[in-house]
């Protein structure tokens, strides 16, 4: 791949993620090294790439009463460069319009021909004269809520269908917003102010997170460049997730096991809180992403986690019945929580994903229920926020494993914080991400009864 121009690489990088179904974080950073974007580029370039697929179908809206009835198939291309030039037009304040326009009609003129440069000329600047689209002209509450913050009806329909309207539009809008760069302090070898205080050593700034008791915020700098993320002080985690393995509550000695562990964000914190007792046993189906784990494990120099490659679904064939203390599935699921670290997930995945991923998370409770001891607990988590794979696989467990209860301890093992949103007795927790600006994450605690 040939070096490109930074509007030219984003343009690459929208048409394949859109061709493709590629994960738009992933081809962002692949597209940052082979373009060798500089510092200024490589911010501009993520802001285009994420704004403009964060926003699509707003952008579409504005566009669609400009665009010609029909458009030839090989110049579809043309839509998510028009995509992209409205996105910098509207949400992006330093650069000009004029700039803007010119680039869209260059890369047109390169790519195809000078037809369609004039079409593109002529509808930015279309839209540059008669202004946007009013969205309280569209008399659907549904829609107009999946127009104006960006999102598929048919998921906007689902979420009000759950959670009511207000509710829905606080996840939508949240959805929107930049995420704050947030990292988990390694407590077995510092504590969140050392670690403030050493990163301000290094010129990174950092105050203590808003939820967990783990966690640091970044305010300014490069955390991945320092001394103190090499040297396993503290590792990259959402806050949410940091919950996790604190609802797990391990105690030292305590044999664990991690499902679905990749990349090692819940598993190292577990094995943190183990104080270097006891055990982690940890898998993934992917024997790529078991490196990852073993690669945070030795960076942050903890020495209880085994690492290795499995399908959860036959955990039970592995390992000896009622074998660990604990047991942590954090499943594989839509994602619908982490729609602001990857936007592409919310027009990726449909409502038959969300079907058949049940299936997978039941499957994978089913084979490790046998493998934990009478009185032992089961946190179960996803990052999504959809009630079929949370709450409802729960209920469909708690139905068919009658050794199981739900464990109504989980409040005690969760910040002050976040308890107002249980309720007295209640053993699961869905944490959106407008509450804290942290991943939206659901966490159930079910015990295996003593006897």
């Amino acid at each position: 791949m040939s070096k490109k121009n930074v509007r030219e690489a984003a343009l690459d990088a929208l048409l394949k993620i859109e061709k493709n179904q590629a994960y738009s974080n992933l081809l962002v950073n692949d597209a940052i090294k082979k373009n060798e974007l500089n510092g200024k580029d490589v911010a501009l370039f993520t802001e285009i790439v994420y704004g403009t697929v964060q926003r699509k179908k707003t952008l579409d809206y504005f566009l669609s009463p400009f665009l010609p009835k029909k458009i030839k198939k090989k110049d579809e291309w043309i839509i998510p460069l028009l995509r992209m030039s409205i996105y910098q037009m509207v949400y992006l304040d330093r650069v000009p319009d004029r700039a803007i326009i010119f680039e869209a009609v260059q890369l047109a003129k390169k790519r195809g021909h000078r037809g369609l440069a004039n079409m593109a000329n002529g509808i930015l600047r279309n839209i540059q004269r008669s202004g946007l689209p009013d969205f309280e002209k569209i008399d659907n509450d549904i829609e107009r809520l999946a127009v104006k913050y960006s999102h598929p009806i048919w998921l906007v329909e689902e979420w009000v269908n759950q959670y009511g309207l207000e509710t829905t539009k606080s996840i939508c809008e949240a959805n929107l917003k930049t995420p704050p760069m947030t990292a988990r302090v390694n407590g077995s070898k510092s504590t969140v102010q050392e670690v403030i205080d050493m990163l301000e050593k290094e010129g990174v700034i950092a105050k203590p997170g808003k939820l967990s008791s783990d966690a640091i915020e970044i305010e300014k700098g490069n955390f991945i460049k320092t001394k103190v993320f090499e040297e396993g002080y503290a590792t990259i985690q959402d806050e949410s997730s940091m919950l996790v393995a604190r609802a797990l509550a391990p105690q030292e000695n305590d044999r664990v096991l991690d499902c679905c562990a990749a990349p090692g964000g819940k598993t190292t914190h577990i094995s943190e809180l183990l104080n270097g007792t006891g055990e982690v046993i940890a898998f993934d189906l992917h024997r790529h992403k078991v490196k990852l784990i073993q690669e945070q494990a030795e960076r942050l120099k903890l020495k209880n986690i085994h690492a290795q490659a499995l399908d959860a679904r036959e955990a039970e064939e592995h390992f000896p019945k009622e074998s660990f203390d604990r047991i942590l599935v954090d499943a594989p699921c839509s994602g619908f929580g982490v729609i602001r670290r990857k936007p592409d997930i919310k027009w990726s995945k449909s409502e038959k994903d969300v079907q058949e991923i049940t299936k997978i998370q039941l499957d994978i409770l089913d084979s490790i229920a046998p493998l934990l001891k009478k009185g032992g607990t089961l946190i179960y988590s996803t990052c999504t926020i959809e009630k079929r794979e949370n709450e409802q696989v729960i209920r469909a467990f708690l139905n068919k494993h009658h050794d199981f209860e739900a464990n109504e301890t989980l409040k005690n093992n969760l910040p002050n914080k976040i308890r107002s949103y249980l309720k007295e007795g209640q053993a699961s927790i869905q944490i959106f991400p407008h509450y804290y600006e942290s991943d939206g994450f659901f966490i159930a605690s079910l015990r295996k009864k003593p006897s």
